[in-house]
């Protein structure tokens, strides 16, 4: 029995890797695993809103009792939007990003979710190539979307 099936699909263990649902207790972590990834980094209050939101599902890497990545969805009916991921310098291209993604999308597809979406940075090539790996395909642009520095956003679905 793996460590997804004992908790219900709320953890996962992939080598020294482990995905679980964040907790208000990670908040802290997050809002700063962010803030080294993203000029638009959330706040420790708006990822402890995210918890406990009944629409919202975050999920954690962790790795030696660190945080090293964090993700989430915000659900609307069977379609749901992917937002904050970061992974910790010197994680990233290991794929934990791909990992987490997909554990998310897991406990989305539980909960009813059919169709994803988000929004990645136009030049965010490596970000890009994973989510279409994964399945997106870009359908629009949204112009200046982005700031620090200004840029587009391609908006990505997973139909």
């Amino acid at each position: 029995m793996s460590a997804s099936d004992r908790t219900g699909g709320k953890e996962k263990r992939d080598g020294t890797v482990i995905f679980r649902r964040m907790g208000r207790q990670d908040a802290p972590a997050a809002a700063r695993l962010e803030a080294a990834a993203s000029s638009e980094a959330w706040s420790e209050q708006a990822f402890l809103d995210a918890v406990d939101a009944p629409d919202a599902i975050y999920v954690v890497a962790e790795c030696g009792g660190q945080i090293i990545g964090c993700c989430g969805l915000w659900k609307s009916f069977e379609e749901a939007d992917i937002c904050n991921v970061a992974v910790r310098e010197g994680y990233r291209r290991q794929g934990v990003a791909r990992r987490m993604l997909l554990f998310l999308m897991d406990l989305g597809s539980r909960a009813g979710i059919e169709h994803y979406t988000l929004e990645v940075r136009r030049n965010n090539l490596p970000a890009l190539r994973l989510y279409e790996k994964l399945g997106f395909s870009v359908e629009a642009v949204r112009r200046n979307f982005y700031e620090n520095p200004a840029e587009d956003a391609l908006l990505l679905w997973k139909r």
